[in-house]
């Protein structure tokens, strides 16, 4: 259940950085809202996970979905360009969290 929990904090990483991107420096009342939720969610779900994960990997694979999952927000919802070599980078930050999560040994 910690995993789960990690996954989800991860995605509410993601929500708050993209909406904190939609508030326009926190002049857009629902969006500065949803990115005051998703920050508090996201440490909420983060902190369950590690009650039982320990921090040397929950922190990287949080820190890691929320990169990943930004970059492809910025990709998809606000037209970012990234370059093949940056792409090169991502696809190794996912390479770096999966090696993480199967070294564990959790």
């Amino acid at each position: 259940m910690a995993w789960i929990d990690l996954l989800i904090a991860g995605l509410f990483e993601v929500l708050w950085a993209t909406t904190l991107k939609l508030s326009h420096g926190f002049t857009k009342l629902g969006f500065s809202v949803a990115t005051i939720i998703g920050l508090i969610l996201s440490f909420y779900f983060l902190a369950k996970a590690t009650k039982t994960l320990p921090i040397s990997l929950s922190y990287p694979i949080w820190t890691g979905i929320g990169a990943v999952g930004s970059i492809l927000a910025g990709v998809f919802l606000f037209k970012d360009n990234l370059s093949i070599t940056t792409w090169l980078f991502v696809g190794m930050l996912i390479i770096g969290i999966i090696g993480i999560k199967v070294t564990s040994g959790h």
